[in-house]
C-alpha cells in the first residue's frame, strides 16, 4: 500500500528541507545549486509579507519529500487568473509513488478554488518521465508557444 502523501502550503520550518530539495532539483538539471545567500532569498521571499510566491511542500511520514513553487497570472483571452507552476520536485527517494500526482492534484483543486480559468507549466524537452506524467493527469501540450526570456 502506497504511503499517505499530504501536501500543504508550507512554513518557515520547512525553509531547510525546501533549500535542500532545491538543491537536488539543480543537481538532477545539471545546473548549479543556489548559494547560502540565494537560499536565503528564497526562503524569505517565499514568507514575505506579501509572499513573492507561493511554496507547498508534500510529506510522507512526517517528511518534506517534495515542493512545488507557484504565482498567480492572468488571462486576458479567458478574463480569468492562472495557477502556474514554477517548479515542482520530488526527491528521488520518493519518486514513482503518487507524490507528484498528489501534488498535481492539490494544485489543480487550489486553483479551481481560486476560479482559474487555467493550471500551467513548463516542463524541461529531455524530461521525458515527467511528461509522460504530465500526460496521464490529463494536462495537455502547447508545443506552439516557445519561451522567450531576458536574463537582468
Amino acid at each position: 500500500m502506497p504511503a499517505h502523501t499530504l501536501v500543504r502550503r508550507a512554513v518557515p520550518a520547512d525553509g531547510p528541507a525546501y533549500v535542500a530539495l532545491v538543491r537536488a532539483l539543480a543537481v538532477f538539471e545539471h545546473l548549479p545549486p543556489p548559494d547560502d545567500e540565494a537560499a536565503g532569498r528564497l526562503v524569505a521571499d517565499a514568507f514575505a509579507d506579501p509572499p513573492r510566491y507561493e511554496l507547498w511542500v508534500a510529506e510522507r511520514a512526517g517528511a518534506v519529500v517534495a515542493y512545488a513553487a507557484t504565482f498567480m497570472t492572468y488571462s486576458t483571452f479567458l478574463a480569468r487568473p492562472t495557477l502556474f507552476l514554477e517548479d515542482l520536485f520530488v526527491h528521488p527517494d520518493a519518486r514513482r509513488g503518487g507524490v507528484a500526482s498528489a501534488v498535481l492534484a492539490r494544485l489543480r483543486d487550489e486553483a479551481r478554488a481560486r476560479g482559474c480559468g487555467r493550471f500551467e507549466w513548463m516542463v524541461l524537452d529531455w524530461n521525458v518521465d515527467a511528461q509522460k506524467l504530465y500526460a496521464r493527469v490529463g494536462a495537455e501540450e502547447h508545443a506552439a508557444w516557445r519561451l522567450w526570456r531576458v536574463t537582468l
